[in-house]
């Protein structure tokens, strides 16, 4: 039955290789495909080569007219129900949707062949013209009389009546779709880019003067005064010509007048720059003037338009934050004033989502990388406003358990005017914030402590926040204060109001041991424990002790020798911050979510550790 399969579809290769009228080709074509429907094989190169043969039929047929387009896409319509189009009639479907994007083919073929491939793709790396076809069909539904609100309904198609998407795969793909097209909306703008020096290659030195292309203006992030103080006379210049040295870069200008001063920048080290340092640029060019064609501009809108409407969904929210948190745009679009405006939406859902699989996205993937948070702060080249999504983003972040020394101080060293602005203007997050630093010594210079005060002082809630923190202060060297006893154990069923209170009622300086077992204590009581200087042992088995409890512990109790964590419900985000615990010689993580990869990195990194109870857990 195979054999006779083979030899029809040979017989039909052959007879559409050489077409003479059209109206017989088309019913040949027919009988092919009720060929392939009908046939009892359940083998997919049955499906397959009627497509493959209508394909080469196309390609190498382009005169023909959109009606016998049209006629030959709705014949070949139902094999597509079950099977991806191969590469060339991708590019067929391609030209369709952009020649004709109002015609019926596109909404009533089309659209469940599109729906099958987002459902079902794996991977559009091994198949780009799939992808290429999914961003044309999405331009022909935005060029609809409805335009968006036609996209709009696709995409609540794809994902579904219900609270949850039930394809796992539609997500990712419409993710890989979206940053294709912006991408290639700013293509022009990056290959004139890629024939201007890189920013490595400048650090690096080049010997012969630069005969490239120059790079295209971008925003300048941090202009110092004195750059600053040249703009409006270097904006008059032209630029002549660029002399790379090995430690220095040398721009001269050539003026109107006859004065030809240099501009020099320090090259730095030759390490690889990361996003905020290729956003860096003369100050002449304090913004970047990308104008896009308006296709151009369409598209964009188009596919940003998307981000924000996948954003809107409460279960793919997490897996988009994610996704994005990379930062995949290129440098030309994070420059682009319309891009980040128009994104800011996305990354402002991010910042209301209480999750923190989704607002800790906001932060970089990792060291030495900025992520959407830098970007939107003052002072990045995204942010627009002064400082109001700054200030959420810090608020959900502080929310969570980025309440930590580590935090703290990189908002001091980087964003503290900010902070310091809002704070001033009655922002209640700020005025925490700099309470804290102030609670937790984070600011050692003088000034600024003074500063600081000042600041609170001014408004009624900052006034209010301090004085609060100066009796806690109080509280806090009552607390420490050498005596009390060395060994405290809290009845069963205690929470964490009682430990406050009981900590509250006398000095506890003396205190190496202190056992909460089996109580009602959870992460809250931490605030608590930091204040203790001299704990060496902390006992939480069966408690709800968790992850954001132990993140902060490992910041401030940096001398604790003994920790048992026995039955709690730690998991391995918080394991790993014990690794900065080096005084740890006694953990108990029995019956707790802890890893086989997490023990082996604590292992490395403890080098005290001597006694380790991981009994009942994966490490066993």
């Amino acid at each position: 039955m195979a054999d006779v399969a083979q030899k029809k579809i040979y017989k039909y290769k052959k007879v559409l290789s050489n077409p003479s009228r059209w109206e017989v080709v088309l019913k040949e074509i027919r009988t092919l495909v009720d060929m392939a429907l009908t046939s009892p094989l359940q083998d997919d190169s049955i499906n397959q080569a009627p497509l493959e043969i209508v394909s080469k039929l196309l390609s190498e047929n382009t005169n023909l007219t959109t009606q016998e387009h049209e006629n030959i896409i709705v014949a070949i319509a139902p094999l597509l129900e079950n099977n991806h189009p191969p590469p060339d009639l991708c590019e067929f479907f391609c030209k369709h949707c952009r020649e004709r994007p109002r015609s019926m083919v596109v909404i009533e073929v089309f659209t469940p062949v599109v729906q099958r491939i987002l459902k079902h793709n794996m991977d559009f790396g091994k198949c780009p013209r799939l992808r290429l076809f999914t961003q044309e069909y999405i331009l022909a539904l935005n060029e609809l009389n409805a335009g968006m609100e036609v996209v709009k309904k696709f995409i609540q198609s794809m994902h579904g009546p219900t609270g949850h998407c039930p394809h796992p795969r539609v997500l990712p793909n419409l993710v890989a779709v979206c940053l294709a097209a912006i991408y290639s909306c700013y293509e022009e703008f990056i290959n004139s880019r890629d024939n201007s020096p890189s920013l490595k290659e400048i650090r690096n030195g080049c010997q012969q003067p630069c005969d490239r292309k120059p790079t295209l203006p971008l925003r300048l992030l941090h202009p110092s005064p004195d750059l600053v103080s040249q703009e409006a006379t270097l904006s008059e210049a032209r630029l002549k010509s660029v002399v790379v040295a090995s430690s220095e870069i040398h721009v001269e200008v050539e003026h109107t007048s006859t004065a030809k001063p240099a501009l020099t920048a320090s090259a730095g080290n030759d390490s690889e720059p990361n996003l905020i340092d290729c956003l860096m640029v003369s100050p002449a060019c304090s913004t970047m003037s990308i104008e896009l064609g308006p296709q151009a501009d369409r598209t964009l809108g188009c596919y940003v338009e998307i981000l924000k409407l996948l954003s809107d969904y409460d279960d793919w929210r997490p897996s988009l934050a994610s996704l994005l948190q990379p930062i995949p745009f290129p440098k030309e679009a994070l420059a682009h004033e319309k891009f980040t405006k128009e994104l800011k939406y996305v990354i402002q859902r991010f910042a209301e989502d209480p999750r923190q699989e989704v607002h800790s996205c906001l932060l970089s993937v990792r060291a030495g990388k900025d992520g959407w948070f830098q970007l939107y702060s003052p002072g990045g080249v995204a942010c627009d406003d002064d400082g109001e999504l700054f200030a959420s983003m810090v608020h959900i972040l502080m929310g969570s358990c980025y309440k930590t020394k580590k935090f703290l101080l990189s908002l001091a060293e980087n964003k503290l005017g900010p902070c310091m602005l809002l704070a001033l203007r009655g922002n209640q997050t700020m005025v925490e914030i700099l309470c804290l630093m102030l609670e937790y010594n984070i600011i050692d210079n003088n000034d600024t402590q003074l500063q600081i005060i000042s600041t609170l002082e001014s408004t009624g809630v900052g006034k209010r926040m301090y004085e609060q923190l100066c009796e806690r202060q109080r509280e806090l060297k009552e607390l420490q204060r050498k005596g009390g006893p060395t060994r405290l154990t809290l009845p069963s069923k205690s929470t964490d109001a009682d430990l406050a209170r009981l900590l509250s009622s006398g000095s506890f300086g003396n205190l190496e041991n202190l056992s909460l077992a089996f109580t009602n204590v959870t992460s809250a009581c931490a605030e608590h424990l930091i204040k203790l200087p001299s704990l060496k042992q902390l006992n939480l088995w069966s408690t709800q002790f968790g992850d954001a409890g132990l993140r902060l512990l490992s910041e401030h109790l940096t001398m604790l020798q003994v920790l048992n964590l026995c039955e709690t419900p730690v998991t391995d985000a918080g394991l790993l911050a014990l690794s900065s615990m080096k005084s740890l010689c006694s953990l108990n993580m029995n019956s707790t979510k802890l890893s086989a990869d997490t023990y082996e990195d604590l292992k490395a990194k403890l080098p005290n550790l001597k006694e380790v109870d991981v009994r009942y857990t994966e490490a066993w």
